[in-house]
């Protein structure tokens, strides 16, 4: 069931200006009855992006971006459904109703929300505390000294908790807080004499906000090394979750959407250099042991996640279990090569953004990054220790599809440093069975499942971009349910670039009403895609005029498929029938947005 009554989100849709929406992000001039600027979503010369006031829909005529303002927050600043809508709402003033909450959910709601100020409060409280107080004057020469300057420190809203030991706790009191709110939110705690103290005193503070820019906890660092802990965390509670933190999200999730790419890092003061430098699709993941929660973040954000933590082992060892996760979703991991004993900040600081800008240029994939790994840890002086590397090196490369690049290269690299032929190699890799070795499975099963064996057994493998186009306008059909329907069954197979969504659809059109009903035992890629495109339609909320921009979407790639499958086979007489009809399609998205030819 949605969050929000469709009523509240049509409003929203009513209210919002679309027009000032997204001309927040490029510049738009009338032309005609349209609005007419260069797309946000890719990069282009000539404006092909159309903006039609009237419908509150946007498509681009170059890559075929389409939808309402939700889908163009969504798009633009990496965020899911929910916070978009919220986003607007705060944005254009719009009151938000629920659809059936009980009083208790929304007494827990109610309560977040007065935890969320008490943490803005301390938040504006550390801000002005750094900046003024003379206490915070060695944490500012601190900062001074790792070269970062105070508009970015106060972009990012560090702080400074006083040394006191009630200092925060004793004014919130005063303003109604309770001591159990306080304790609650991760500010205090009961000192051994049983009395409330702070739990943050003396130490620099770093807001953690979620994606939306809200203050959910802080990473404290101490000044000296004396003190221990060096970074103190809040403590996980009903706002804070450390797994599913990252650092800087809020300021870095639009421009990763724009530029396609977010770059994971290790430690704030890392972000705070990049920023600072101009690479301000930096995240970080404070620490290095990396979550599926944050990697869903990451690809959220963007398509393509650069991780530059620090080489040492736990570094490394980060990156591998990130590789491990970044396989059950649709994102490429790119891995960028810290200078041994250099993180970010220095780099930045000693070199320029230039030069880490080069180490992204030079980023390996994961499989390149394990194959130098595992070559580093070897014993490659005798042959014993050739053949113990060329037995870990088999699930590493059957992981990576056949006949690509990337294999090819893998391949190539692994046969020079174990000086065999690359043709032994792959003849010895086709000759013996798979089995991963138990410090390369999820959580060390040993049941020797490898990543083939998993993927035959029918867990979902990630959706290519004309897949997940598909996906959407299923989701979308669900949701609409008017028309919903209809355009479902309008879909054949031609419109598909896959079995795998040409089943979904057929499930679909045939449990429209109850969608996860009858679900196959003996297919669980369908189950999983199933379940996936009935949850997104729970969540989506669509317009009869999206859905139809949508739908002429799809028909124009499949023109598009055919077109080129006839250009390839020398058919011009199908070349000659299909692209009347390919204009056609062309000229109703026109018509609907409103633009003439």
């Amino acid at each position: 069931m949605a969050i929000y009554t469709r009523d509240s989100i049509e409003r929203l849709r009513d209210t919002v200006d679309v027009v000032e929406l997204v001309g927040a992000r490029t510049d738009l001039r009338r032309v005609g009855g349209n609005w007419m600027g260069l797309c946000p979503f890719h990069d282009e010369r000539t404006p092909s992006f159309s903006v039609s006031a009237e419908k509150k829909v946007f498509y681009c005529f170059g890559c075929g971006e389409s939808g309402d303002a939700i889908k163009f927050v969504e798009a633009t600043e990496g965020l899911d459904f929910p916070a978009a809508v919220e986003m607007l709402a705060d944005r254009y003033g719009v009151e938000l109703r629920r659809e059936h909450e009980d009083p208790r959910a929304e007494e827990r709601r109610r309560r977040r929300e007065r935890l969320r100020a008490l943490v803005e409060r301390a938040t504006a409280f550390y801000e002005r505390y750094l900046g003024e107080a003379a206490e915070a004057a060695a944490a500012r020469e601190y900062l001074a000294g790792r070269g970062l300057r105070e508009d970015v420190l106060r972009e990012f809203r560090i702080g400074f908790s006083p040394p006191a030991w009630d200092r925060v706790a004793t004014a919130a009191g005063r303003d109604g807080y309770r001591p159990e709110e306080l304790a609650a939110a991760g500010l205090a705690q009961r000192g051994r004499g049983g009395g409330l103290v702070d739990r943050f005193r003396g130490r620099i503070m770093f807001p953690l906000a979620d994606p939306r820019g809200r203050v959910l906890g802080f990473g404290a660092r101490s000044l000296t090394e004396a003190e221990r802990p060096k970074y103190l965390n809040t403590s996980e509670n009903e706002l804070y979750h450390k797994g599913r933190q990252l650092f800087g999200i809020d300021r870095a999730r639009a421009v990763a959407a724009k530029r396609g790419r977010i770059v994971a890092v290790e430690g704030y003061t890392d972000v705070l250099a990049l920023h600072q430098g101009g690479m301000t699709e930096s995240v970080a993941i404070m620490g290095t042991a990396l979550t599926q929660e944050q990697l869903a973040e990451l690809s959220r954000a963007a398509g393509t996640v650069y991780l530059a933590l620090d080489a040492d082992r736990s570094g490394q060892e980060a990156m591998l279990r990130a590789a491990r996760g970044a396989r059950e979703r649709d994102v490429e991991l790119l891995v960028a090569e810290m200078p041994e004993g250099s993180d970010p900040a220095e780099l930045v600081t000693r070199e320029g953004a230039e030069a880490f800008e080069r180490l992204l240029e030079g980023a390996l994939s994961v499989p390149e990054f394990e194959a130098r790994r595992l070559v580093a840890s070897a014993d490659l002086r005798t042959p014993h220790g050739r053949d113990r590397a060329m037995t870990a090196a088999r699930p590493l490369v059957e992981s990576v599809p056949a006949n690509s690049a990337t294999r090819d290269e893998v391949v190539r690299f692994l046969a020079d440093k174990l000086s065999v032929d690359p043709s032994f190699l792959t003849t010895q890799l086709r000759e013996q069975p798979v089995r991963a070795p138990a410090h390369a499975r999820p959580n060390g099963d040993s049941s020797g499942v490898s990543a083939v064996d998993s993927r035959a057994a029918g867990a979902p493998a990630s959706l290519d971009a004309a897949s997940r186009k598909e996906r959407t306008f299923l989701a979308m059909c669900l949701a609409e349910r008017t028309h919903g329907r209809e355009y479902l069954e309008r879909l054949d197979d031609d419109h598909f670039s896959s079995d795998a969504m040409r089943a979904v659809r057929d499930h679909l059109v045939s449990h429209f009403e109850d969608p996860l009903s009858d679900l196959p035992a003996d297919d669980p890629m369908l189950v999983a895609l199933v379940t996936e495109v009935a949850m997104r339609g729970q969540e989506e909320q669509t317009s009869p005029e999206a859905l139809r921009l949508t739908f002429l979407e799809l028909e124009l790639q499949r023109l598009e498929r055919e077109l080129r499958h006839a250009t390839r086979e020398n058919d011009f007489g199908r070349q000659r029938d299909l692209w009347p009809v390919r204009e056609g399609v062309k000229a109703q998205i026109h018509e609907l947005m409103g633009q003439t030819q």
